[in-house]
């Protein structure tokens, strides 16, 4: 296993943007952390520090709120026609379009991940998601409605509604997709006319950089995209808190999620939240095994199992138990763990060393329970690299298979019937994604109702599309982003009643 990415192998331009200094994008400007300080930038594939960002002060959190509500009051922005705004949006698309190359490049340096998966998710999903998004700005529209107000028979009423925008968005991204994931927060922003302070993962900010510099390109104004970057604890905090924010849009843990709930409730603000997930994935008695033992294992050690709607819990007939976890076994000890800058790797390694010890900890207690445990090793070298983990014989309850791991660890069980695998698979405290294989489309449509999910998925997992709605259960989340949902979360609807004589 080779264990460092080559920069060498790195485009000019993506190896340009990793050698130059990292400020804030603060009102269209550049400029350094007004306390001085930095974070270092590691590759996870070698662990060596490859740049640094800055840490931004409660003074530069200021600045950008600031930049930010000047902005959505200045006519530059506020007066601009929608078909301008989609103009803007569309121009951004192309301009990330013509760099998908190179964002990957830094996308896979910075995160880990194999160069496959961030040309796909996070360079060109942006692109579709922006086009997707910008047609929604001229499709803004309220309603007319004659009203009945009997109690005043001798004048009429009609009565309408008209959306605004919501006003100052704090987008806080998380370092599972990071380019990705600041485009789908930013691109309802621009459509609906509001302004964005972003601040992604510090783990993984390069690509938020260099967003920043693309929307100054193609000169979507000032002040209108503010990224500031810092850790979740200090610069995000202060964000969440900001009394000049009016939205908060929140990918990552529930914990974090909880804490922000709070915080918005208290001071009234709207807020999304796309939390964590334990999402139960079953195989059927009626299901294609050819099709279903490669979907299960490659829902949870795709990406590396850091995905929110990873399939973590696999839920299996018992006729079918046996074949299916052999299966996946095999599957699991065939995979090829490298870095992600090689086009050989199919498993990358883990965010960080930190983050591997987190997931090690929970295979290593799975371990100590008497559980079957394949795979689920930390690999020698540098680097933080994981083996796939498949656990079998343990306990529901286990903190393994009940806590959010983010990590290649499958926890496997049986069931006897269809009322047990629904009964289990609803056995969590999240509701974000949920799969079920069949061939009987009767069966489909009972799980489909049963299963506590925002997505429910048949005969496939993990598939996002920008039109469709995506948000979590119980403590998996509050509101959808993406599709129609995630764009009218970022408006204001006003109401407006007329009266006349009556003829």
């Amino acid at each position: 296993m080779t264990t460092a990415n080559d920069l060498a192998l790195l485009s000019d331009k993506a190896r340009a943007f990793i050698h130059r200094d990292k400020g804030l994008f603060i009102g269209g400007e550049w400029r350094a952390a007004s306390g001085g300080g930095t974070i270092g930038v590691v590759d996870p594939s070698s662990g060596e520090e490859i740049t640094r960002i800055a840490d931004a002060s409660k003074a530069d959190v200021d600045a950008a709120v600031a930049a930010a509500r000047r902005a959505l009051g200045d006519s530059a922005w506020a007066d601009l026609q929608p078909f301008r705004r989609e103009a803007l949006m569309l121009r951004l698309a192309d301009a990330i379009e013509a760099e998908t190359r190179s964002l990957a490049e830094i996308e896979t340096l910075n995160s880990g991940k194999l160069i496959g998966n961030t040309m796909l998710f996070d360079a060109e999903l942006p692109v579709h998601s922006l086009r997707y998004v910008a047609g929604w700005a001229s499709r803004l529209n309220g309603e007319t409605m004659d009203l009945s107000v009997p109690y005043l028979p001798d004048m009429r009423f009609s009565g309408f509604t008209r959306r605004y925008p919501v006003g100052v968005v704090a987008a806080i991204t998380p370092w599972n997709v990071p380019l990705c994931m600041a485009v789908w927060k930013l691109a309802p922003v621009l459509a609906t006319g509001c302004t964005i302070v972003l601040k992604p993962a510090e783990q993984t900010s390069l690509t938020a950089l260099r967003l920043a510099e693309l929307c100054a390109e193609v000169g979507i104004p000032d002040g209108v995209v503010n990224v500031i970057t810092g850790t979740g604890a200090g610069a995000g905090r202060m964000l969440v808190n900001h009394p000049g924010i009016d939205k908060i849009n929140f990918t990552g843990s529930t914990e974090v999620g909880r804490e922000i709930a709070v915080s918005a409730a208290r001071n009234f603000k709207k807020y999304n939240l796309e939390l964590g997930g334990k999402s139960p994935l079953v195989i059927t008695e009626s299901a294609d095994l050819d099709q279903a033992i490669p979907g299960a294992a490659w829902a949870i050690f795709g990406n590396s199992g850091q995905n929110c709607c990873a399939g973590s819990r696999m839920l299996v007939h018992e006729k079918h138990y046996d074949a299916v976890l052999a299966g996946v076994r095999e599957i699991a000890g065939s995979i090829k763990i490298g870095p992600g800058l090689d086009p050989q790797s199919q498993v990358a390694p883990l965010s960080s060393r930190l983050h591997r010890d987190r997931v090690s900890a929970h295979v290593e207690a799975a371990r100590a329970s008497g559980a079957d445990v394949f795979g689920g090793e930390c690999l020698d070298g540098p680097g933080s690299y994981f083996s796939p983990a498949v656990i079998a014989g343990l306990d529901h309850g286990h903190s393994t298979a009940q806590e959010e791991i983010f990590g290649p660890v499958l926890c496997a069980f049986s069931f006897a019937n269809d009322d047990e695998a629904i009964a289990l698979a609803n056995q969590t405290r999240f509701g974000l994604g949920a799969s079920v294989w069949t061939r009987d489309i009767d069966c489909a449509d009972r799980y489909f109702d049963a299963l506590e999910a925002g997505t429910v998925w048949i005969n496939t997992h993990n598939i996002l599309d920008l039109a469709m709605p995506f948000g979590g259960d119980k403590e998996s989340g509050v509101g959808h982003e993406l599709a129609r949902e995630g764009v009218l979360s970022h408006t204001r609807l006003r109401s407006g009643i007329k009266a006349r004589p009556s003829r």
